[in-house]
Order: C-alpha cells, then structure tokens, then sequence
C-alpha cells in the first residue's frame, strides 16, 4: 500500500518550501496539481521532473475516489496546491477522506499557510481563533457575518482585492468601526503589508488605496462579555 502526502508550496517566497517537501516532491510517482502551468515553475524552479496530473475543485469530485485506489495498490501521491497547504480553502479534502475510508496512509507535511504568519503578525490575541475563511459571495454572506457578532474568539478571514473594500464595510455594519483588524496582503512576497487599526481606519486606507493581491483579514472578537440569568436569576457570564 501506497501513502498519500499532503505537500504545502510556498504561499510567495520560493525559499519558503522544506528539505521534505521537495525530497517527496522528487520521490512520487505522481504529484496531483491544482493548476500544473502553476505548479510547473515550481517544480522546475527546484528541477524536479515528476509526472503531474490536474486535481482541482471542478474534477475532485471525479478523481479523488480513482486516486485513492491507486495509493491503495500501491502508489506514492503527493498532492499539492497553487500555494499553501492543500485543503485549506483548496482542494484537498475529498481526497484525504477517500484515503481515510480505504485505510490508506495519510501524512500531510508541515509548511506554508497563510492565514498562520498574517494571524501571528496581526497583533491580536492568537491563542484562541477562529478560521472562517472565504465568506459566500452572495447567497448567505449576511447571515454568515450576523452569526459571528458575539464571536469573541480572533477570526480569520480570506478575501480578493476585488472584494476587500466590500468585506471592510460590511465588517463595520456587523461589528462596529471601532472593531480593530489587521489587513495583511502578499503574504512573504515583495511587497507583503499588514495594515492594521480599527475597521474605519483600514477601510480609509484602502479606499485610498487600491487593494492588490489575494489577503488574509483577521478581526477582533467581540470584547464584550453578554450576562444571562440561570434559574434562581443570578447573573453569570456565558
């Protein structure tokens, strides 16, 4: 039996990759790839000359049962995204699973994630978060971000340039202005930034601003503590 491995990228900087993931990355008989025009620079960046095949969202569906087969006959599969880590808001998850259900070995390395470093850099607590992720473009993106107001974890949202703006206004009408963030972009590229301060305050800068490359959002969670009775009518905190 084969074993599947779940191979972080670098997230911007091509240094930010480790002495295992590229080893693996030589040694599979396959590397499942998001985009392989993407992950192509990569690999040759690191001359590794192995056979890629596509797994993105739109096949996952029709290739994670037919991979999994294949690890459990024998095959070593390394699968990777565009950047990061697989399954974190890529896809990733259909696959471990059908693995899992088959009894095939799963090992996912350490390695690159953005929302980690734009959460430790934010200045926010860090010791309790949330991971929320993309919130829905549309349909359910209110009641997404209603359900959160009296979050008082950290959370930790992924937003394009193109919708960032939106996603800052529709914070402050959800959490309040004064609510702080941080805005961090271009997570360890060249022109990486983290903008931080109340939600009117990062909004202010990038409306001034034109937002540019893919961001990671973190939000203050509600500082405040609710009181609700019990039965004998004695405040207590929830």
């Amino acid at each position: 039996m084969g074993i599947l491995y779940i191979v972080p990228t670098p997230v911007g900087n091509m240094e930010d990759i480790t002495l295992r993931a590229l080893r693996i990355l030589k040694e599979a008989d396959v590397v499942l790839a998001e985009d392989t025009r993407t992950s192509g620079i990569l690999l040759k960046h690191y001359e590794i000359s192995a056979r890629m095949m596509s797994h993105h969202k739109f096949n996952e569906h029709q290739t994670a049962e037919m991979m999994a087969a294949r690890v459990a006959a024998g095959e070593t599969i390394a699968l990777i995204s565009d950047a990061g880590t697989p399954g974190i808001s890529d896809p990733g998850f259909m696959l471990v699973r059908a693995c899992v259900e088959r009894g095939v070995e799963v090992q996912c390395l350490p390695g690159a994630t953005a929302f980690v470093p734009a959460l430790v850099a934010s200045g926010l607590p860090c010791d309790r978060f949330t991971f929320e992720g993309f919130l829905p473009q549309k349909k359910g993106r209110a009641t997404r971000l209603q359900s959160l107001q009296e979050e008082q974890r950290t959370m930790v949202f992924y937003e394009s340039p193109h919708r960032v703006v939106k996603t800052l206004m529709q914070m402050a009408e959800y959490f309040g202005e004064e609510r702080r963030v941080a805005a961090c972009r271009e997570i360890s590229k060249v022109h990486e930034e983290c903008v931080r301060g109340t939600i009117s305050e990062v909004l202010a800068h990038f409306n001034a601003h034109e937002p540019r490359g893919e961001f990671v959002l973190i939000l203050e969670g509600c500082p405040h503590v609710k009181k609700k009775k019990d039965k004998n009518h004695k405040n207590i905190e929830q």
